[in-house]
């Protein structure tokens, strides 16, 4: 199956990337936002990187980290670090994954393609979006043995989710994602003064594939329930045999209800900071969440995740595993698969570094005592 759209005939000229050529080694996922920036069209890049009103909380996604101070332990066997964990039952290289992003051919031509081969050498899980921009089966396809995760907006037609659910479940991915923080799409500033619509420029596959292949653009399908709601999650349960997380979780409240309603798993998150602006930073929802849902489930999470130390951090305070949103299309903007490979290579080994300098063998030996909060 081919991609649903070509960027050379469909996209405007001002939204189509540069290829890249060779470049220096890159250090830290910061060089390859650097690079990303100068490659992607304005507005491409504005919508990666926009937040939400004053984008506050985006950025203190990033500070609330360094509000959080180490506290190593030496005189300690670290010859073998071993990075390794599991999710859902399920074993991954290091507990550093991919957020589900949309729209990844807008920074590289074959898109969440090269997004999955790259989650598939590195050994983490890939969380897919319903905003791909790549066929279902194509992105399986292209990473077999991959551990793959699918997001789901629920649909206004819930017959049309019940399909789409059903036809991820026989293409093997493992778990499906339900994004919770999104009833209504956030103010970003950015794509509004760039009078970005996406809308007028992509085309749904999944979608569009489920409504016998004739054409039907996004603005024309609002894929977004806005009424969907606690209830709504025992008809999801009903449909599917595949785990259920949800993303964009932020208090205890809710997380004890996510308990109360057997959900598999919750991934703190305040979607980059793209929905609703002056939330708490993910890392400081993250230990309410944790202490709200007494192990009963596991705890993911995503934005401000930019080093090492932050990684272990946010194990320190009960997280499972992290998932890296924004740098991930950095990383394919910069050199589409290889360059995804290269910054997850350069953030597991950070980890690793990480783990190694705090007396740590395993990541089972994380805990809180390893981390305190800076006063200032």
């Amino acid at each position: 199956m081919l991609p649903f759209f070509f960027l050379s005939k469909q996209l405007p000229d001002a939204l189509i990337p540069t290829i890249p050529g060779p470049e220096m080694p890159l250090a830290c996922l910061t060089d390859f936002r650097a690079l990303a920036q100068e490659r992607l069209p304005k507005s491409t890049w504005d919508f990666i990187e926009g937040g939400a009103d004053d984008s506050f909380t985006r950025d203190d996604n990033i500070a609330a980290f360094k509000r959080i101070r180490l506290r190593p332990r030496y005189l300690k066997n670290v010859v073998n670090v071993d990075t390794r964990t599991t999710i859902q039952g399920e074993e991954i290289t290091a507990p550093i994954c991919i957020s589900p992003t949309g729209f990844h051919c807008l920074v590289w031509p074959d898109g969440e393609m090269s997004t999955a081969r790259a989650a598939q050498a590195a050994g983490v899980c890939y969380i897919t979006s319903t905003f791909a921009t790549c066929a279902l089966e194509d992105i399986a396809a292209t990473a077999p043995r991959g551990l793959r995760w699918f997001q789901l907006y629920v649909h206004p037609d819930r017959q049309l989710s019940k399909q789409l659910v059903q036809r991820v479940e026989s293409l093997g991915f493992k778990a499906l994602v339900i994004t919770v923080d999104v009833p209504k799409l956030g103010n970003r500033r950015h794509d509004i003064r760039n009078q970005l619509d996406l809308k007028l420029n992509l085309l749904l596959k999944d979608f569009y594939w489920l409504k016998e292949r004739t054409s039907m653009p996004y603005f024309q399908m609002s894929p977004i329930d806005s009424s969907i709601c606690w209830n709504d999650l025992s008809w999801l349960q009903s449909i599917t045999r595949l785990p259920i997380i949800l993303k964009g979780i932020l208090t205890k409240e809710d997380a004890e209800l996510a308990v109360k309603h057997n959900i598999h798993g919750i991934i703190v998150s305040n979607h980059g900071g793209r929905q609703l602006d002056d939330v708490l930073a993910s890392i400081d929802a993250l230990a309410e969440v944790v202490a709200a849902v007494k192990g009963k489930m596991e705890v993911y999470l995503d934005g401000g995740i930019r080093t090492g130390n932050d990684v272990l951090k946010a194990l320190a305070l009960g997280a499972k595993c992290v998932f890296l949103g924004r740098p991930i299309l950095w990383g394919l903007a910069y050199k589409g698969e290889d360059g995804v490979k290269e910054l997850l290579n350069i953030i597991k080994n950070e980890f690793h570094t990480s783990m190694a300098l705090t007396g740590c063998q395993s990541v089972a030996e994380i805990s809180q005592d390893m981390i305190q909060f800076s006063r200032l």
